[in-house]
């Protein structure tokens, strides 16, 4: 790395990790749950039915199915989720978030909200969120590219069967 790239770099390595934990002690403090858990959460929420197959979960979250299946236990037991055999495909699990899981949803989101504009979008100008956008995608769809580039999608945490 040259190096504008190592400034670079040490600085998105500093700054992912301070808001990580930034968001996740928001997220304990205020509504009791991980930012991980509200991630999760808020990938259901984002589509109609409120469910997806464990495996479409997975993908989403880019975890493994492992990790999921402990995650989704731990909300089930407190009763922000509930897990049931998918009627399109009896071989797949939905993960269905509950009344109760939108309420956390809905209870949550605006201080959420308010602690990332804070964090983020506050410390940039108009032009520099858009830049971040653009940067974000980039890197994003590079990627993705070099993922379906290779011949063994199995490498893949969250693609293991």
């Amino acid at each position: 790395m040259d190096v504008e790239e190592r400034r670079a770099w040490l600085a998105y390595i500093d700054f992912s990790t301070l808001l990580a934990d930034h968001l996740n002690r928001q997220l304990r403090r205020d509504a009791g749950v991980t930012h991980a858990d509200y991630t999760l959460l808020t990938h259901l929420s984002s589509v109609p039915q409120g469910a997806l197959t464990m495996s479409e979960l997975a993908e989403r979250l880019k975890i493994t199915r492992s990790r999921l299946t402990h995650a989704v236990t731990r909300l089930q037991q407190v009763g922000y989720v509930d897990r049931c055999d998918d009627p399109a495909n009896r071989r797949n699990q939905l993960a269905a978030l509950t009344a109760q899981g939108r309420r956390l949803l809905e209870r949550a989101a605006p201080g959420h909200v308010e602690a990332v504009r804070r964090a983020v979008f506050d410390a940039l100008t108009p032009e520099q969120v858009r830049q971040f956008a653009e940067i974000g995608e980039a890197i994003n769809a590079s990627l993705q590219r070099e993922d379906d580039a290779r011949d063994d999608q199995e490498v893949l945490p969250w693609r293991r069967r």
